[in-house]
């Protein structure tokens, strides 16, 4: 059945690639992002651009509001866009800790606010949470980035059970080493941040591995798997709770639901 799917991050990535995978599959798409010529693509293939800024909480009302008023429903909302920032701890001013946060957990808790009001008096609905298996895990110099995504699954989970009686499901994807745009500045974020300071060694090495594994160098699925698995729960009559896919996900949360946390950071530290 076409479903009306509003997507944000659709510029690039897994957004992008979720986004004209699911007009492929005959849905009505509505991608949202801060670069629409980026999305001039999923114009020309069927779709819709709408300008968003997720830090933005006037563009988040906008973007339902334009949705609402020419399609008269919401069936799907996909929360994808994000953004990542790494260095120590100890390091990171709080306040681009807060900026995080802001994209990563309440632009999405504010995009499901309104739409759950239309999804449940329309009686259905899907809400995709677009995670991390750094929703379960974490490794170092990248806490706060690992703490939105955490944040964001247990969001995800106390959200799935209090919307299921309106016939609303939410589903957490967790995607593993993708091969997109969205770790270009590890090397450059951690040599500003931590390079000098007391991590600056642990740092360095993180960002020579970072450049190591640029572009086609990198051991890493194609946002193609995971726009898959998004398409597959949108789809499904009850679709999984969580999706885990792409390069080492599976692997990797086994490890971490099975290992000892010491034996687990050791290995995690030993490879970065």
């Amino acid at each position: 059945m076409k479903k009306v799917v509003l997507i944000t991050g659709a510029s690039a990535g897994i957004g992008k690639a979720t986004a004209l995978d699911l007009i492929r599959a005959g849905h009505l798409v509505y991608g949202a992002a801060r670069r629409v010529p980026n999305m001039d693509d999923i114009r020309d293939a069927g779709g819709h651009a709408l300008p968003l800024d997720a830090r933005r909480p006037a563009d988040l009302e906008r973007a339902v509001e334009a949705v609402i008023a020419e399609q008269g429903r919401i069936d799907v909302l996909i929360n994808n866009a994000g953004t990542v920032l790494h260095g120590a701890a100890e390091d990171i001013p709080l306040d681009l800790a807060r900026d995080q946060f802001e994209v990563n957990v309440f632009a999405p808790a504010r995009l499901t606010q309104l739409v759950l009001p239309h999804m449940r008096e329309q009686g259905s609905g899907t809400i995709v949470n677009v995670s991390s298996i750094g929703g379960e895990i974490a490794l170092p110099l990248g806490c706060w980035y690992y703490a939105t995504k955490h944040a964001l699954e247990a969001y995800s989970d106390s959200l799935r059970m209090e919307v299921e009686p309106f016939g609303i499901d939410v589903v957490i994807i967790q995607p593993g080493i993708i091969r997109t745009g969205f770790e270009d500045h590890t090397a450059r974020d951690l040599r500003e941040i931590s390079g000098t300071t007391a991590y600056a060694r642990m740092a360095e090495a993180m960002a020579v591995r970072a450049e190591s594994q640029l572009g086609e160098n990198t051991p890493a699925s194609d946002p193609g798997v995971v726009a898959a698995a998004i398409r597959q729960a949108v789809e499904a009559g009850k679709p999984e709770t969580r999706y885990a896919v792409g390069y080492m996900a599976d692997k990797l949360l086994e490890l971490n639901r099975t290992l000892p946390d010491r034996e687990f950071d050791e290995l995690l530290t030993s490879a970065t």
